[in-house]
């Protein structure tokens, strides 16, 4: 149970802090992958036991830590450069899965899934327009449009939409949970990706300020 539940903490612990740090120092945040890195291969070659699987597991999450970097430092207004950002590492990680590096590939993918599915969702309930508008938004009349983004995915249509997603990743996060090892490992990381996305529209329609966005 130890890695699933650091696969949990290591989305969200950061997700609702790294897209106001990378926006203050993004050079800083995205340098912070190499000393992330050089700890991730030093458990996995010096470790015992469960810190050298954490080794794996903290490559994994370094690719997906460096991608929303990039993303959110320089591309932040640009909604359609996500995904493809956010899955700069898809060869190494779906090579990893074959080897000593299958929990890097496990947590990576997974994630790269919940960001997909994300996306997805806010395309399919017109969300994308409002994206580039909250970030480049005055403080003042940005958490009003941040607002106005979740009201809108709580329109009856689009919320059957989130809903019917959001089931689907629930199956998919409990077939993989049933497999054991390295896919447990992908189901934490899909299911703490969902939590969090519900997490960030309480956030948005009761307190936009606290969402990281703005």
């Amino acid at each position: 149970m130890l890695l699933p539940l650091t696969a949990v903490l290591l989305v969200a612990v950061p997700v609702f802090l790294q897209a106001p740090l990378v926006r203050q120092a993004p050079h800083a945040a995205a340098l912070f992958t190499l000393p992330l890195v050089a700890a991730a291969v030093l458990l996995e070659r010096h470790g015992r036991g469960s810190w050298q699987q954490l080794g794996p597991l903290l490559v994994g999450f370094s690719g997906s830590w460096l991608a929303g970097c990039l993303f959110w430092g320089w591309f932040r207004e640009h909604p359609l450069l996500h995904l493809p950002i956010e899955a700069f590492a898809l060869p190494l990680a779906l090579a990893g899965l074959g080897g000593r590096w299958r929990l890097a590939g496990a947590f990576y993918l997974a994630s790269l899934l919940g960001t997909a599915a994300t996306d997805t969702a806010i395309a399919l309930t017109g969300l994308m327009p409002l994206w580039p508008q909250v970030l480049s938004a005055p403080l003042s009349e940005a958490p009003l449009v941040l607002r106005q983004a979740g009201e809108t995915v709580l329109e009856p249509a689009n919320i059957a939409l989130v809903t019917a997603m959001a089931a689907l990743l629930i199956g998919v996060c409990t077939q993989l949970w049933k497999r054991g090892g390295s896919a447990r490992v992908s189901a934490a990381t899909l299911a703490a990706t969902l939590a969090v996305d519900g997490l960030f529209l309480a956030a948005a329609l009761l307190a936009p300020l606290s969402s990281g966005l703005i």
